[in-house]
């Protein structure tokens, strides 16, 4: 094999290493291989342009096996929309791997693959919040089942990747020996801080409201057929109505088989299966032209007390962008609604009363950590409602588990998650599952809410601690060099 076709290749396995760390497969150890391989890879780079082929190499391949669940919407009508599904995965892939293609191109360009230790992060960053953010898949979520999570509890997703990155590149980038030994220590220490804060870890108070989250299993290409509706909901409302009766009842994103306007009768027969019983549900409604993903609050008089409307939307799958131009190529269709849904004004909490107040989240936007932090006031716990019947049966679900995990570490509050065809979840301020209901599977939780901790310094500051860190090691690593220039 030639030398060339040697580096693609590792470039490849890179990739694929990032990629088995994260949900299903879950090998965390792969994602400190992954780094460290690919710190190699760029070392080996003679010039800038081949750097950024390497890191654009590897992103393409890291997020072409992750993000394979890419292609499940677009396979529902498999007649008229299929034929997108192998454009949308390639796209998806090679348009993401250019954040990662960049900071490897300006670490060479400046002289200082050191200097890939704040860039690299800093792009996961700019890929995160830029043209609306894509921060699925950030690399720190392969530290979800071990101590090393509850670090995000002070520097987010993205100060835990750069600390990833940067003991793994210790050995390539300083002395193999003393950086193994520095690495070992500095992983060591974060997981100890991470077994200290799980070991504060309150008891759940005895006479902690339950909530019920329901999951209805509707297929996809089922959720709106007129003969499948009337069975779904059924089973949602043969769920409100089981005893013992709970203080909340949590159905999931867009469960309401009609329009809000249009519902009366249908909330009526929700309001007697509660029996005095609030109810929190997902719907679509329309003001004139516009349509809007909500989430709907009933109090226990049976009466809509709050709506939600979805502020965060899906590209292409809620809305389309340059929608005069797409929609001549047919993309309009992979909508729910004639025209795409409107957003909502903003993050949004709701007074449950007695249960406290709860921070709204739809579906996607549980995926961006910088967002949680938007709302006025501080929330009693997360309420997450979702349809992952999009996503397939694959590790799409999985992976939005995760993540929601990681919301729950972050800002210390518990988060209840009640989805269409799983995961449905109780989860606690440590991102650990209480409770949960296998995916593709029809049923119920009765969970007593889990107790929140004390407001966590990512909550307070974001990630502007992180930012401020990454963006002072940048300086650290581009000014010798241009000290030595001048």
């Amino acid at each position: 094999m030639s030398p060339k076709r040697r580096h693609f290749a590792l470039c490849i396995l890179a990739g694929l290493c990032f990629a088995a760390a994260q949900a299903p497969l879950g090998l965390w150890p792969l994602v400190v291989v992954g780094f460290a391989l690919s710190v190699w890879l760029l070392k080996t780079s003679e010039t800038p342009r081949r750097a950024g082929w390497t890191g654009w190499s590897i992103g393409a391949s890291y997020f072409a096996a992750s993000l394979l669940w890419i292609v499940e919407p677009f396979l529902v009508d498999i007649a008229l929309t299929g034929w997108m599904a192998p454009f949308a995965l390639i796209g998806m892939a090679g348009g993401l791997a250019l954040f990662w293609a960049l900071p490897f191109w300006l670490a060479i360009r400046l002289g200082k693959p050191s200097s890939l230790l704040a860039l690299w992060p800093l792009a996961e960053y700019a890929r995160s919040t830029f043209f609306t953010g894509f921060p699925w898949g950030l690399n720190a979520y392969a530290w979800i089942d071990t101590p090393l999570a509850q670090i995000a509890a002070w520097i987010g997703p993205h100060g835990l990747g750069a600390l990833t990155l940067t003991f793994a590149a210790l050995p390539i980038l300083w002395d193999m020996r003393k950086g193994t030994a520095i690495a070992f220590l500095g992983f060591a220490a974060l997981a100890a801080l991470g077994i200290m804060r799980l070991s504060n870890a309150p008891e759940i108070a005895q006479d902690a409201p339950t909530i019920r989250l329901i999951q209805p299993n509707a297929p996809q290409h089922q959720k709106w057929d007129p003969a499948f509706a009337p069975i779904f909901f059924t089973r949602l409302i043969d769920a409100s109505k089981a005893s013992p009766k709970p203080d909340l009842i949590v159905w999931p994103e867009t469960s309401l088989p009609t329009w809000l306007n249009d519902a009366d009768r249908a909330l009526g027969i929700i309001a007697n299966a509660a029996n005095n019983t609030p109810v929190l549900f997902g719907a679509q409604r329309y003001e004139g032209l516009r349509a809007y993903n909500s989430l709907v609050y009933m109090s226990t008089s049976g009466d809509v007390k709050h709506i939600y409307d979805k502020h965060h939307l899906v590209p292409f799958g809620e809305y389309l962008p340059f929608d005069a131009l797409l929609s001549r190529l047919g993309m309009s269709t992979l909508t729910e609604t004639f025209g795409g849904f409107t957003a909502g004004k903003g993050p949004e909490l709701i007074d449950l009363g007695p249960l406290g107040k709860a921070l709204a989240l739809i579906c996607y936007e549980a995926v961006f950590p910088h967002q949680m932090n938007s709302a006025e006031g501080r929330p009693r716990f997360l309420l997450h409602v979702t349809n992952d019947a999009w996503f397939g049966t694959r590790s799409g679900p999985q992976q939005h588990l995760v993540q929601a995990r990681f919301r729950a570490i972050e800002q210390g509050l518990p988060l209840l998650r009640s989805a269409n065809t799983g995961i449905s979840a109780a989860i606690d301020a440590h991102g650990r599952v209480l409770q949960s209901l296998l995916l593709g599977t029809e049923g119920y939780i009765d969970t007593a809410l889990p107790p929140e901790l004390e407001r966590t310094l990512y909550a307070r500051f974001g990630d502007n601690l992180a930012l401020l860190a990454l963006l002072f090691l940048l300086c650290a690593t581009i000014l010798p060099y241009r000290s030595a220039k001048e």
